[in-house]
């Protein structure tokens, strides 16, 4: 039985402009990426990588090419569309977790789901069983600045799951913990994919992290790469 393709980018270009310079930063890129795969992006620093992932994302657009995410093209989509569609299909783990302060666990956890059409009830049985998964639901009331690093982590991949999205998108997910919580969640992600099936994309520059990854490419100077060219700063 063969694989389904969850994402398809093809002749992606992207360039920014600093004052009357144009960088290129992503040029023809190409990338499929099959349903269930756990891939790490490297690259040295200011090679793409974040801007590929928040392209992916939806965060960021291309100057040309496609992007497409479980057959939605999401190039052709409006910002209002678009915005809509990241909320319910990309789960994004960021590197300092993104957690709003003044709300609990359970609450930053349920943020995504304040756009889609489940009831109260329903959103509730959603987030319990999202930090279930990650083990932080005897945390559930708990503020950000109440839970360790590795915690506030952990809440952020529940909130990234909590919508059963098509792909999780991380970016650099352990950069700002130490070696046991960094360990901790690795795990987590590899039982994600392994156990849940999810599709991971992450961006790290962690040797040790790309590791947990079942595929590793490489960005450099705008394009990707199976075999590293440079060593990853």
């Amino acid at each position: 039985m063969s694989q389904k393709t969850i994402l398809s980018i093809n002749n992606l270009c992207k360039s920014y402009k600093r004052g009357s310079e144009i960088i290129p930063v992503l040029e023809s890129l190409n990338l499929h990426i099959n349903e269930g795969e756990f891939l790490a992006l490297m690259g040295p620093s200011g090679s793409g990588k974040s801007t590929l992932l928040n392209m992916i994302a939806g965060i960021d657009k291309p100057d040309s090419g496609e992007i497409i995410i479980d057959n939605v093209n999401i190039t052709t989509l409006d910002d209002v569309g678009l915005a809509h569609w990241r909320a319910l299909n990309i789960g994004f783990i960021f590197q300092f977790y993104n957690l709003i302060p003044v709300l609990t666990a359970f609450e930053n956890v349920e943020l995504p789901l304040l756009l889609s059409p489940l009831t109260k009830q329903q959103r509730r049985i959603h987030v319990r069983s999202a930090l279930e998964v990650v083990k932080l639901q005897d945390r559930a009331d708990h503020y950000p600045h109440q839970l360790s690093g590795g915690q506030q982590q952990r809440v952020a991949i529940a909130r990234a799951i909590v919508t059963d999205p098509a792909l999780i998108v991380a970016d650099e997910p352990t950069g700002d913990l130490d070696k046991k919580s960094a360990e901790d969640i690795l795990k987590l992600m590899s039982a994600l994919n392994d156990d849940f099936k999810k599709t991971i994309i992450m961006v790290t520059h962690d040797p040790r992290a790309a590791k947990k990854a079942k595929i590793t490419k490489y960005l450099d100077k705008g394009f990707l790469n199976d075999v590293l060219t440079e060593t990853p700063l």
